[in-house]
């Protein structure tokens, strides 16, 4: 594949160790090194690229540019390299990976530290570079406006001085699956749910139970890793949305209070669950009277050996529970942890 081609996985804070032994799970590819948010690994098989159920996307790299620095003069310098970068063997490997071509360019780009320049310039200076190169149209993202559909993503990452630059493998990003069709105030970023199922030890034919899965993003990520799971919540609305997401999955629904679940003792070999902590979804039912009953309902249902994973505001545990390991990570603002409990 691009003969051994260097691509980066980009992940939620706080999982790369999560992503990476799943790239060197799965065969993938061989990991080179982790940084912020990013695994870079050396790819070996193309076809198994997209379906890495923990990272958040996949990017092919095509040049790493050093000496950009805080000012705008960087600007100048990252654009010079990419328009002499080898992009062709870029989207060659991206093509290999299933990525369509594509008819415009679009750019992302991030940095940590302070700059005298914006994303947006960084943005513009090397959408400019590929359009010239690839004789395609560049649209921007400083007005706001999404850029329209069938474009190449590009990515630019700046750490230190140090610019990084790459192509997504697909035509959308990796945490955006197909099957996601409806949501709920609280749903779960898949990846993140994908993570859950990975630290759990979850396996072929293992029976899960998610006793609040809202829109049933964990129960389908354990289906899709061979397990049998079964997902429950209080609320109708949360039922049916995730019958919705789960509909084709190896997944039972059932609206049950996660207090006093209608599950045999001993019954489970893995328990996943994102639990109602008040912030975005108040708890309910029993739990709203009595919150340790969900760990005792935990202790339960679990099998002999089995093992249960939830995921928490950081510094938060479920009651009950011993911590085994924490896993701290950070999405969309909020500090979380990952409790794999016993």
């Amino acid at each position: 594949m691009g003969g051994g081609a260097f691509l980066v996985a980009r992940s939620v804070r706080g999982i790369e160790d999560v992503v990476a032994a799943e790239i060197g799970r799965r065969g993938v590819g061989e990991v080179v090194a982790t940084g912020h948010r990013e695994v870079r690994f050396r790819a070996r098989r193309a076809a198994d690229v997209a379906g890495l159920a923990t990272a958040d996307d996949v990017f092919v790299l095509v040049a790493d540019v050093d000496g950009i620095g805080r000012s705008r003069a960087g600007l100048a310098r990252l654009a010079a390299a990419v328009a002499a970068s080898d992009l062709d063997a870029g989207l060659a490997v991206r093509a290999e990976c299933g990525g369509p071509p594509g008819t415009t360019v679009e750019v992302s780009a991030s940095f940590l530290g302070r700059r005298s320049f914006t994303r947006f310039d960084v943005e513009d200076a090397v959408g400019a570079a590929l359009a010239a190169r690839l004789r395609l149209a560049y649209h921007s993202r400083r007005d706001g406006r999404r850029p329209p559909e069938g474009g190449v993503s590009w990515r630019v990452t700046l750490v230190d001085d140090r610019a990084s630059v790459a192509v997504r493998v697909g035509a959308r990003p990796l945490h955006r699956r197909a099957w996601k069709v409806a949501s709920v105030p609280g749903t779960l970023h898949p990846p993140l749910a994908a993570a859950m199922v990975a630290l759990a030890g979850v396996g072929p034919g293992d029976v899960v139970l998610d006793p609040c899965c809202g829109a049933g993003t964990v129960a389908v990520e354990a289906a899709r890793a061979g397990a049998v799971a079964l997902g429950a919540d209080l609320d109708p609305v949360a039922v049916a949305a995730s019958a919705r997401n789960g509909r084709g999955s190896a997944v039972r629904w059932l609206r049950a209070d996660a207090g006093a679940l209608p599950v045999a003792a001993g019954s489970v070999r893995r328990v996943l669950l994102n639990p109602p902590w008040g912030r975005r979804v108040e708890p309910a039912g029993m739990l709203a009277r009595r919150p340790d009953q969900l760990g005792r309902e935990v202790r339960r249902v679990l099998a002999p050996g089995g093992s249960a994973v939830a995921l928490v505001p950081d510094g938060a545990g479920v009651a009950g529970l011993r911590v085994e390991r924490r896993v701290p990570v950070a999405l969309a603002g909020s500090r979380l942890a990952i409790l794999v409990l016993g």
